[in-house]
């Protein structure tokens, strides 16, 4: 009996023995096997599915938005009209070039350029055009009573009076012919050919409501003169020669608002001013100092020039010209 009982438990203990050793091998064997985990996987899958669904819908609701909703538009830029006289010269095509290329990176500005001619010169015609600007081609000779001669000094007479005022002539008429007439906005500026100019001076003049001003770099004898600002107004000018006159100011110190242009049409320069007072000729008759608007971090910063280009010396070219051999008058320059 007892022996009965020891074989059925060395059985038992066999089987047991060999049941685990083949769950032992079972398991080694699954050990780097890839597993089936789909049924895992499944809720997952279907809440990634359900995600993307929903960011097509919202995609595509957004475009539709987006087609149907009307483009905000930007208020328009008051135009700058920028008046330049200018005459024959050595140097007028690089004066021009210089200037036009400035300009090129100014938005909404006109340039009217005024040629002191009885014609207009192919030079200038071609340059205007090439310029990629948005401007208006007149000519106005000066009187030859009023012209500078030879070796006359700068001073002695002024100069583009009578193309700065057909400038402004041709503003008023051709404004007028516009639709909203004498209450549109814009800005008139007079720049000389010879000027150098800080892309930031014209956003500060922009929004001009009726004169505002500013300094003026290298200009009569001085490093700079300039309103002076207290208060937020202008109460005196910083200028060395004649600080009685009413606007002591060099012309590529002020601007003037289109809309101030327009409601006085008589307002020009006066060419019968005495020296120093062209600028107030016009001004005098357009705002009081109380009402300057002071710009350029009221009046803190000099954001134009008056420089001028050197007389080029022909001396070599005049002495070959002498000789037959002087440089080719058809090649423009």
């Amino acid at each position: 009996m007892a022996a009965r009982m020891k074989l059925k438990l060395k059985t038992v203990f066999v089987l047991y023995f060999m049941v685990s050793l083949m769950g032992l091998v079972y398991a080694l064997m699954q050990l780097g096997q890839r597993c089936d985990c789909t049924e895992h996987d499944m809720p997952k899958d279907r809440t990634i599915s359900r995600l993307r669904g929903e960011l097509h819908r919202f995609q595509e609701q957004i475009r539709k938005s987006e087609a149907t909703k009307q483009p905000q538009k930007q208020p328009a830029k008051p135009t700058i009209f920028v008046i330049t006289p200018t005459y024959a010269r050595l140097v007028q095509k690089a004066e021009l070039t210089r200037l036009s290329q400035t300009f090129l990176h100014v938005p909404q500005l006109h340039w009217i350029v005024v040629e002191d001619s009885p014609h207009k010169t192919p030079l200038v015609s071609d340059l205007l055009v090439k310029s990629g600007l948005a401007y208006t081609h007149l000519h106005m000779p000066t009187a030859k009573d009023r012209k500078l001669q030879e070796g006359d000094p700068s001073w002695l007479k002024p100069r583009g009076v009578e193309q700065r005022n057909e400038g402004l002539r041709w503003l008023r008429e051709d404004r007028r012919a516009q639709p909203g007439g004498d209450n549109q906005q814009g800005v008139v500026y007079f720049a000389d050919d010879d000027n150098t100019y800080s892309l930031q001076i014209f956003e500060e003049m922009r929004n001009t409501q009726r004169v505002s001003v500013w300094p003026v770099g290298l200009v009569g004898g001085m490093k700079y003169e300039r309103p002076v600002v207290e208060e937020g107004k202008v109460v005196r000018f910083h200028t060395g020669w004649r600080p009685s006159r009413p606007f002591p100011m060099d012309m590529a110190g002020f601007a003037v608002s289109l809309k101030l242009v327009l409601a006085n049409p008589e307002a020009c320069f006066d060419g019968d001013a005495p020296m120093g007072f062209l600028e107030s000729s016009l001004l005098q008759g357009l705002v009081t100092m109380d009402e300057l608007e002071p710009k350029a971090d009221n009046c803190s910063k000099v954001l134009v020039w008056h420089t001028r280009t050197e007389k080029p010396k022909m001396k070599r070219e005049d002495a070959l010209q002498a000789q037959g051999l002087g440089s080719d008058r058809a090649v423009e320059v």
